[in-house]
């Protein structure tokens, strides 16, 4: 039995990266989060939970800038040189020095999809890549180009697991003084 990310148990994986269904995630993947998020207020765009956390324009440029600088910069230089250097990346860091909550969030999602796009493209041509090419990671090891693409996807869920956790803050929110207890 083979553990998930979350612990669950789960069946043992094949032995063959899935690269079609990981390519097809991330071009869906603008579609969902224009439908969710193309028609938001402006004010809710920026709305921040009382206990901490990114608002939904920072959410989302900080998909555009991992887009560019994170996922496919570092994909695409583990696939042709794994022994070339990464450029630094400090997420957290990069939603302050950026001011991404003064950003518009209707701009960055139309900047998402369009970064999306490029990777799209380019990743058409290297879908049977040297997806086993490794590059020695301080914390995470050996890092393989098939790892990032595959932590690619999952990065996208993970923010729309945080996406959804703001639509739900938006809805107790707007509820006041009614309760969402109800929701779950």
């Amino acid at each position: 039995m083979i553990r998930g990310v979350y612990g669950e148990a789960s069946q043992a994986y094949p032995a063959e990266m899935d690269t079609p269904a990981l390519l097809a995630r991330l071009d869906r993947f603008p579609s969902v989060l224009d439908t969710l998020l193309a028609t938001t207020p402006k004010a809710d765009w920026r709305f921040r939970p009382p206990e901490g956390g990114w608002s939904l324009v920072e959410i989302v440029s900080h998909l555009v800038d991992e887009e560019v600088e994170d996922f496919r910069a570092r994909t695409r230089s583990t696939l042709e040189d794994p022994t070339r250097p990464w450029s630094p990346n400090d997420p957290e860091g990069i939603v302050v020095s950026r001011r991404y909550q003064e950003r518009d969030g209707v701009d960055s999602l139309r900047r998402f999809r369009e970064e999306r796009a490029r990777s799209m493209a380019w990743l058409a041509g290297v879908v049977d890549g040297p997806w086993t090419n490794a590059r020695a990671h301080p914390t995470a090891g050996s890092l393989h180009a098939g790892d990032l693409l595959a932590s690619w996807v999952a990065h996208d869920a993970r923010h729309l697991g945080q996406i959804a956790k703001r639509l739900y803050g938006l809805a107790a929110r707007d509820g006041t003084p009614w309760s969402v207890a109800y929701a779950g």
